[in-house]
């Protein structure tokens, strides 16, 4: 029973609901984001190269299995085939999904640093002087009680 408590007590922690939240969030904005780099910055960086798609660069270290039906040209043939390959194409442009990902995360990270940074306190100020009636009052109180 104490176990369940202590789990129970776990989970309710906000920090536990952050972290699934952010998570959450995150795996969907890496969807975005890869879609951002597969669909408009590579074909665009292609384009400015000649058409270039960076996905089908590869070096092939192994053979082709007997029996290959798939494109000898195609990266995504000979992967799904088995056949060892160093995809560099392919891991340039994840790497260009990495630098797009971590520079939006700056950015947000930088907007709520903004956004909740809270101005430096002031050291509080030295009391203002006791004014003059003030202090004259408190002498004759005190004369009163003696």
């Amino acid at each position: 029973m104490g176990l369940i408590f202590e789990f129970k007590t776990f989970i309710n922690r906000g920090n536990v609901i952050d972290l699934a939240v952010g998570v959450i969030i995150g795996g969907a904005f890496a969807t975005i984001t890869k879609s951002l780099t597969d669909d408009i910055i590579m074909p665009v960086i292609g384009f400015l190269f000649g058409g270039v798609d960076f996905s089908r660069f590869f070096v092939r270290l192994g053979e082709i299995p007997a029996g290959f039906k798939g494109n000898p040209d195609s990266y995504a043939d000979l992967k799904s085939a088995g056949v060892a390959m160093l995809g560099w194409g392919e891991f340039l442009t994840v790497m260009v999904n990495f630098v797009i990902l971590a520079f939006i995360i700056f950015l947000l990270v930088k907007a709520v640093n903004r956004l909740t940074h809270k101005p430096e306190e002031e050291a509080p100020a030295a009391p203002a002087p006791t004014p003059e009636d003030i202090v004259l009052l408190r002498e004759i109180r005190d004369s009163l009680k003696k």
